[in-house]
């Protein structure tokens, strides 16, 4: 299987400036494989070592601050020697043991020349609390589930080896636009944790899938119990569980009644911000302004919340197959190909997305590219209508806008029209 993340950790390897690495990302996103084959792959040797199964490695870090001796040791346990820039040190779980996660500020200081990659459940919620974390001493990198073009990649080689070569501009022939729609709708339904992939190169059976789907979110969930400290574990299940409503009401922004009659927004707090430092939701703010820079019109109280697997909302909202691969318009439609838009998104623009709300328009997302502002509007379907895009247009004049839809990718006065398969190419095609 392959991740596009893997080029970036080939660039870290080769860093003079590169510090102990911290895999993040949700659970179930293939964190482990990645490191592992990393290592496979990339170095001479490597040690996997996971904390959440072998407690008896605590006692070499709460005993030992010394890094080479903290490397001579994990050596004598795995029955041969460690060499700096030979052998990748792989941490996992790493979250259970806070001496190692505090070893990796050691590592940084004294014994940099050692290559540690690290990893761990819900270790976003550590980030969002610098005391727990070695801030400054570690490289960070995000994991998200397998995008559509991983998907393509792993699924059907031949298809991916045209979509691959795509360029901007280009006009897409209609027999690989229609087979390249095909592929995002299965892609709706089997999403992007790897275990869902694998299990459809394997078996092709969507009752799998769907019993993947229902272990997954039993995870998940008990993942809110297990992990979540101070933070109510109740209410944040309820927040989780609100998700597919929430979405399927089509609000302007998150309703706090909706988790719940009566619900507070201190109450429910903490428990957004435990699921979106867990990579769980992305949240999404809407500013003030469409202008440069985004960030600095955001408002706080006013954001919407997506799942970060748009497979697992599917499943979640209990949308049938069929409504998806018959084309047929469904009520949760719009919200389903707004959670893939941002899905996709992720990582490709230095800012995050946000959107847009006034009394004439509500611009589904906000991308910054450099100093331009580029509106966003999703369609589900080939409908072509866009009261508020051109309404922005009129009013902003913007150097680019966007409609992601089934159409195909072509230009529409002043809107570029881009197929929903070629999200994942945004920032490519409007360089």
């Amino acid at each position: 299987m392959n991740r596009n993340v893997f080029e970036q950790l080939i660039a870290w390897k080769n860093d003079p400036e590169r510090k102990p690495l911290i895999l993040k990302g949700a659970r179930q996103v293939g964190k482990t494989w990645l490191m592992k084959e990393f290592g496979k792959n990339q170095y001479e040797d490597h040690i996997y070592l996971n904390f959440d199964e072998e407690e008896k490695l605590y006692s070499i870090f709460e005993s030992n601050k010394n890094p080479h001796r903290i490397v001579e040791l994990l050596g004598l346990l795995a029955g041969r020697k460690i060499l700096p820039g030979e052998t990748l040190i792989i941490f996992d779980e790493i979250q259970e043991c806070p001496d190692a996660l505090n070893a990796l500020k050691y590592f940084r200081e004294k014994a940099n020349e050692y290559h540690v990659v690290a990893a761990g459940s819900l270790l976003g919620t550590l980030l969002a609390k610098p005391k727990s974390f070695p801030v400054g001493q570690v490289n960070l990198l995000a994991l998200h589930p397998l995008s559509f073009d991983e998907f393509l990649a792993a699924t059907d080689e031949a298809l991916y080896a045209y979509y691959a070569q795509i360029q901007k501009n280009q006009q897409i022939e209609e027999i690989f636009h229609a087979r390249l729609l095909e592929a995002y709708n299965y892609y709706l339904i089997i999403g992007g944790l790897p275990e869902c992939v694998v299990s459809w190169v394997q078996h092709k059976d969507p009752q799998k899938i769907r019993q993947i789907q229902n272990e997954l979110i039993a995870i998940y969930e008990n993942d809110f119990a297990k992990h979540n400290g101070k933070v109510n574990s109740g209410r944040i299940l309820l927040v989780f569980r609100s998700i597919v409503s929430q979405l399927a009401k089509g609000n302007e922004k998150f309703i706090y009644g909706c988790i719940k009659e009566g619900a507070r927004a201190r109450e429910f707090e903490e428990a957004i911000e435990w699921l979106v430092s867990a990579g769980m939701l992305h949240r999404v703010y809407n500013v003030s302004k469409p202008e440069h820079p985004l960030k600095a019109f955001d408002q706080l109280n006013h954001f919407k919340l997506f799942l970060f697997d748009t497979g697992l909302l599917k499943h979640m909202a209990g949308i049938d197959n069929a409504a998806i691969l018959l084309k047929s318009d469904f009520q949760f439609k719009g919200a389903l190909t707004e959670n893939y838009v941002l899905q996709q998104l992720q990582g490709q623009f230095d800012v995050k997305p946000r959107f847009f709300t006034d009394s004439r328009m509500e611009i589904d997302f906000l991308l910054q590219n450099g100093m331009e502002i580029i509106p966003i509007e999703v369609k589900g379907g080939e409908n072509k209508s866009a009261v508020s895009i051109k309404a922005y247009i009129q009013s902003r004049h913007p150097q680019t806008a966007i409609r992601y839809s089934k159409r195909g990718y072509l230009t529409d006065g002043s809107i570029t029209n881009i197929p929903l398969y070629l999200v994942g190419m945004t920032n490519a095609l409007i360089q």
